[in-house]
């Protein structure tokens, strides 16, 4: 018998398998067990150990597609190394389509967590003490919040030189530079002195077909990259992401309804009308002027705004023609009108 080559609690994986496994979560009030669920691939041969983790936020579900078609593709028992994945971290918050769990805490603030804190800290803490010792890279799945929508991005630390290069190969139109928000799973790993990429994608509590798609080729595209995979294998599209170390929110400067005029994926010009915000009990308008010039990575999809709320996430490039051009490539690479096998 060949010695495992991860084990998982009571669970031995090795060379050549795939199994699912089911961790044990605290029960629901009502007695109801949980489980979190992990899918574990050994490759035949030895290699790195690629964590793929999503629905932290319990409502961002792209990342869970994205995970299903992976798993789907063939012949990932015979790679170089490993794959873990967990397609649904926050179980509570997925069950009930909510960002934060019961309590209201937010899981990616909580890590590394403690195994007699709260439930979230307690869902931190097996993450960190069960999965992430056996790992040597991971790319966390996010959408946009409720009710927005972000373009197709990886947000990293690029003064980390091997986020950097990971980074450029997921192929995501856009890359933005981005600093760690306390408590949260990227900040603990990157403490570990793991390489991690977190991608942002789409809205919560909606599929989008080209985040999808745009997800699924970058995680293949990274395991080639870490040799892996053969990339010519999974026919993965190659694209020159755009860095962006300066990004900006707009914020709407009064109350009231709005018109977008722009969207995520456009280019606009400081000193240009991206929306118009009315006053929805009489004629009155005010003219929503961007202060800089970028691309729109993220944009709100409520057409009802408080004064103060962030409206439009805007990148800043030296080449704005170039990052058009890129989303434009990207599109039409992932033909939407082409009925890939989804189911």
């Amino acid at each position: 018998m060949p010695k495992p080559r991860i084990e998982i609690e009571d669970n031995h994986f090795y060379p050549g398998t795939a199994k699912t496994i089911h961790l044990s979560l605290p029960d629901l009030y009502n007695w109801t067990p949980i489980h979190l669920p992990v899918h574990v691939i050994c490759g035949k041969t030895q290699g790195p150990t690629l964590c793929i983790t999503a629905a932290i936020h319990g409502d961002e579900i792209n990342g869970i597609e994205i995970i299903r078609r992976l798993l789907k593709k063939s012949g990932l028992r015979k790679m170089a190394g490993n794959i873990i994945a967990i397609p649904i971290v926050n179980v509570y918050g997925f069950l009930n389509q909510k960002r934060h769990l019961m309590d209201k805490r937010d899981l990616n603030r909580c890590f590394p967590g403690s195994p007699t804190g709260s439930i979230a800290s307690i869902l931190a803490d097996i993450i960190c003490t069960k999965i992430l010792p056996h790992i040597t890279h991971a790319i966390d799945l996010h959408t946009g919040s409720h009710h927005r929508f972000n373009l197709p991005q990886i947000r990293t630390n690029l003064d980390i030189e091997e986020n950097q290069t990971l980074a450029l190969s997921f192929n995501s139109p856009v890359i933005l530079h981005s600093k760690y928000r306390d408590g949260s799973l990227r900040e603990y790993v990157n403490e570990k002195g793991i390489p991690i990429l977190l991608y942002e994608a789409g809205e919560a509590l909606r599929f989008d077909e080209l985040s999808i798609r745009t997800g699924v080729n970058g995680i293949l595209s990274v395991m080639s990259t870490l040799g892996m995979i053969s990339g010519g294998r999974y026919h993965i599209k190659n694209f020159t992401p755009t860095i962006s170390r300066e990004s900006t929110w707009v914020r709407a400067p009064l109350s009231g309804i709005i018109r977008p005029l722009k969207k995520s994926g456009q280019k606009i010009i400081k000193g240009q009308a991206i929306a118009i915000i009315a006053n929805p009990t009489c004629n009155k308008e005010y003219k929503l002027i961007s202060p800089v010039s970028g691309i729109i990575i993220g944009d709100n999809k409520l057409p009802l705004v408080h004064e103060g709320e962030a409206l439009f996430h805007i990148a800043s490039f030296e080449t704005l023609t170039v990052v058009s051009e890129q989303l434009d490539n990207i599109q039409d690479a992932f033909d939407l009108s082409d009925d890939e096998s989804i189911f």
